[in-house]
């Protein structure tokens, strides 16, 4: 008798994502195209780990991971979804030859969250995990309570996968995750790439993987009830001071009692579509802001100043392009990605579009934008100061 439906759903999913890991790792892409492998060892490694560590012994027993061996963590806070992740990463990673870990974050904003995070930890170990880390953060205040503790938690596992060396951290994402994450990205008005939501694999090198965004969370759920692992519900997530609290337990279910079950899969669906669409138009943005990027010195036509954006450039191409544009320019100067939303992007727009003579715009950072010289001059206040 095979194992229960949830379990097999979620064991597969990860197994998917450590299968397209090797591969990327070997130096073929998964869809067959050759990519450089991410290191000698690296190259070196997988190949037989694939074959004789993918057997298992006659025992039934996965053979054991060789020295050297990549290693995944698993991201774990103790929710279903984590924990459900980490279990599936604990039966499928030695069988693969691959090393599996797991990292949770206390984020110290809950009395007894230290013990908490330890309990997670040793859940963890018991899986069969090791590594196991447990980090505290402190969580500040830019961009609101959510968005300070998901940066200060990715600082965290970033971290962690730098010191242990680990190829990939497995994220516990769902399907239901990633619906609330196209709707919050609809509510602020950002564009296709917010709509687009959360990218199966992100961060430095691919490091980032998210096995479950085509699971839903019940499925998630009902695996750990089935291998009876204890799980954690965060407070948080339905305390109706958050944003996304409120849209999961109130915004979603409204919508689904107007316009009928299915809405949280057609959003996912639209997130891959508008994440096709968004990727094809930063390829063409890419090339485009090579071509507007101004020489130093001199004035359009004969150079411009250094780190300028030649207007003339700028206005001749379609809206879509030139604001992707803008936002890379001022994301270089130095404006945090997280600050940085539509009006402001409009803004710089208008100094292309309906120049009238307004004066320098400021961006979040302390990034300066004028026009002067028939550029657009982007760079920080402190800098602009000086050269005037």
């Amino acid at each position: 008798m095979g194992p229960h439906p949830a379990v097999a759903a979620i064991r597969l999913a990860v197994r998917r994502t450590l299968h397209d890991l090797l591969a990327e790792l070997a130096g073929v892409g998964t869809l067959g195209t050759p990519s450089p492998p991410a290191s000698p060892s690296a190259a070196s490694f997988t190949s037989p780990a694939i074959l004789p560590a993918g057997r298992p012994e006659p025992s039934g027993r996965p053979v054991p991971s060789a020295p050297g061996a990549p290693l995944v963590l698993a991201a774990c806070s103790g929710g279903a979804d984590s924990v459900a992740l980490a279990s599936a990463l604990a039966f499928e990673a030695p069988k693969l030859g691959i090393r599996a870990g797991g990292v949770t974050v206390d984020h110290r904003l809950q009395p007894g969250s230290g013990k908490r995070a330890e309990e997670v930890a040793a859940r963890l170990r018991e899986l069969g995990l090791d590594p196991v880390e447990t980090v505290a953060v402190d969580v500040g205040r830019s961009g609101g309570p959510e968005a300070a503790a998901r940066d200060a938690r990715y600082a965290a596992l970033d971290s962690v996968a730098d010191r242990y060396g680990a190829r990939a951290v497995l994220l516990g994402h769902t399907r239901d995750d990633q619906a609330e994450t196209v709707l919050l990205g609809l509510a602020r008005g950002s564009g296709i790439r917010s709509l687009s939501g959360m990218a199966a694999v992100s961060g430095r090198d691919g490091r980032y993987r998210r096995p479950f965004l085509r699971l839903d969370r019940q499925t998630a759920r009902t695996a750990c009830l089935a291998q009876s692992l204890p799980v954690w519900d965060d407070p948080h997530n339905s305390d109706p001071s958050y944003t996304r609290s409120r849209l999961r337990h109130e915004g979603l279910p409204a919508l689904e009692k107007s316009l009928g079950k299915g809405v949280i899969e057609a959003l996912a669906r639209t997130a891959q579509l508008s994440r096709d669409d968004a990727d094809a138009l930063d390829v063409w943005a890419d090339d485009a802001e090579r071509s507007v990027r101004s020489a130093p010195g001199g004035g359009p036509g004969e150079g411009g100043p250094a780190g300028g954006l030649d207007v003339a450039k700028l206005a001749v191409l379609p809206p879509a392009i030139r604001r992707r544009v803008l936002r890379r320019a001022a994301i270089a100067a130095g404006s945090p990605a997280g600050s940085l939303f539509a009006r402001h992007i409009e803004e710089m727009d208008r100094l292309v579009t309906d120049w009238h003579g307004q004066g320098a715009l400021n961006l979040p950072g302390r990034v300066e934008v004028r026009r002067r010289c028939g550029n657009l001059v982007i760079g920080r206040r402190d800098q602009a100061a000086a050269e005037h």
